[in-house]
C-alpha cells in the first residue's frame, strides 16, 4: 500500500504550485554554464512545444503548453518567451525567471531577441520544428546541446529526489486502486479512469498508463498497449500494467501483473516466476560502478527458461527516457551503452517476459534509485502476482 508520505514530502506536495528552492536552480544553471562554455555557444535555447520538453521546466520551472522557449545566456537572467498569449499569467506565476509574451510569432521574436544579444553560434536544447530550425539556421552557427543534457540529468540531486518520490507515491496510488476495484465487466478504459481518479486528485499527472488484457487460456498480446479497446475483462483474463504518475515532471513507473478471479495458468505462473527472478537478479547486481554486461547477463535465466522478451530490460528514466537503455541478450536494445550505474541515477528495472511466439507475456518491475552499494526502492507497492476480484 502507498501509505502517507514523509512530512517534508507532504509540504512540497501542499503548496499551491511548487518550486524548487534557489540553490538548486542555481546549480542547474552552473552546470548547464559549463557545458554552453565546452561547446562554445553564446547562447542556448531551450525550447518546448506541445507539451513536449522537459528542459524548459527543468531550468525556468513551467511545464510546456504549447510553445516556450527559454534564451539562457549567463550571467544574464533566463528570459522565457511563451505561445498563447493566454498562458503568459500563469506563466508568470510558476516560472522561476522574466516571462513574456513570444508574440504573433516565437522564432520571429527569439531571433530579434538574439540579434540584440549580437548572438553567432546558438545551442538548441530541446524539440525545434523543421521550418523554425531552418528560420534559425540562416542566421545563425546551430549547435546540438541536446547530448550534454541527457548526461545532465542521469544523476538527481537531492531535491529532484523529493519529487521523483511524490511521483513515485502517486503512481503506487493507481496500483492499490486497481487492486481493489479491477474485476470482470469493466472494459479497458475503465482502467485508465481507475489509475488516474487515484492520483489526479491528489496532485498527480499522467505520464503513461498502458494495460495489456487478454485470456490466460487463449493469450494474444504479450505487452501492454499504448491505448485502450472496448473489449472487457472477463474472468481468466490477465492484466499487466505500466504505470507513470508525475507531480509535475517528476513520474515514478510501476509495474505489476494481475489475474482476475482465477489463479494463475501454468504457463503465466512460469512468466511470472522468470520475471520475478530476473527482476531480483538484476536488482542485486545495481550499484554505483555496475557495468552495462552485467545487468544483461543477471537476467539471462529469462532464455535459460525458453522466454524472451518484448519491451526494455532496464532503462533510466525521470528527466527523459535515459540512458542506459537496454534490451535482454535475446531481444537486444541494440549496442551496450559505453556507461557505467553512477549513485543518484535513477533507472527502471522491467523484465517484460513474454514466450517466443509473442502472444504472452507479464511485466513487473519499477523505478528505483541507484546508491554506492546497491539501490533504494522508491515504490511501496507490493511486489507479486496478485489475484483480483
Amino acid at each position: 500500500m502507498a501509505g502517507a508520505l514523509a512530512p517534508h514530502l507532504e509540504a512540497i506536495r501542499a503548496q499551491d504550485y511548487p518550486r524548487f528552492a534557489a540553490a538548486e536552480m542555481a546549480r542547474r544553471r552552473e552546470a548547464l554554464a559549463e557545458e554552453m562554455t565546452r561547446a562554445g555557444a553564446d547562447v542556448v535555447l531551450v525550447c518546448g512545444e506541445q507539451r513536449a520538453g522537459g528542459a524548459v521546466g527543468w531550468l525556468t520551472g513551467w511545464p510546456v503548453t504549447a510553445e516556450a522557449v527559454a534564451v539562457f545566456q549567463p550571467p544574464q537572467p533566463e528570459l522565457l518567451f511563451v505561445q498563447y498569449y493566454n498562458h503568459v499569467p500563469l506563466a508568470r506565476r510558476i516560472a522561476a525567471c522574466e516571462t513574456r509574451w513570444a508574440g504573433h510569432s516565437t522564432v520571429a521574436t527569439v531571433i530579434e531577441e538574439l540579434d540584440r544579444r549580437r548572438a553567432r553560434r546558438v545551442g538548441i536544447i530541446g524539440p525545434l520544428a523543421l521550418g523554425k530550425y531552418r528560420a534559425l539556421a540562416a542566421h545563425y552557427e546551430l549547435l546540438d546541446l541536446n547530448p550534454a543534457y541527457v548526461q545532465l540529468r542521469l544523476v538527481k540531486s537531492a531535491a529532484e529526489l523529493d519529487w521523483v518520490r511524490i511521483g513515485a507515491w502517486l503512481s503506487d496510488q493507481a496500483i492499490d486502486a486497481l487492486t481493489a476495484q479491477l474485476r470482470s465487466g469493466v472494459d479497458e478504459r475503465e482502467l485508465w479512469r481507475m489509475a488516474e481518479n487515484a492520483y489526479v486528485g491528489l496532485g498527480g499527472a499522467t505520464w503513461i498508463h498502458y494495460f495489456g488484457v487478454t485470456p490466460m487460456a487463449d493469450p494474444w498480446i504479450c505487452v501492454p498497449a499504448q491505448y485502450p479497446s472496448r473489449r472487457r475483462v472477463a474472468s481468466g483474463d490477465v492484466v499487466f500494467t505500466e504505470i507513470s504518475a508525475q507531480f509535475w515532471d517528476y513520474p515514478g513507473q510501476v509495474l505489476r501483473s494481475f489475474t482476475v478471479e482465477a489463479d494463475p495458468t501454468p504457463l503465466y505462473r512460469d512468466l511470472h516466476a522468470v520475471a520475478e527472478a530476473a527482476c531480483e537478479s538484476i536488482l542485486a547486481v545495481v550499484r554505483d560502478g555496475a557495468a552495462m554486461a552485467e545487468i544483461v547477463e543477471a537476467a539471462g535465466m529469462i532464455e535459460a527458461a525458453g522466454f524472451t522478451t518484448c519491451d526494455d530490460l532496464v532503462h533510466g528514466f525521470v528527466g527523459g527516457y535515459l540512458p542506459p537503455v537496454l534490451g535482454s541478450r535475446s531481444r537486444p536494445a541494440g549496442p551496450l551503452p559505453a556507461l557505467r550505474l553512477v549513485a543518484g541515477m535513477t533507472i527502471v528495472v522491467q523484465p517484460n517476459v513474454v514466450t517466443p511466439d509473442g502472444r504472452a507475456g507479464v511485466q513487473t518491475g519499477e523505478l528505483v534509485l541507484v546508491t554506492g552499494s546497491g539501490f533504494e526502492r522508491l515504490h511501496a507497492a507490493p511486489r507479486g502476482f496478485a489475484r483480483v476480484g
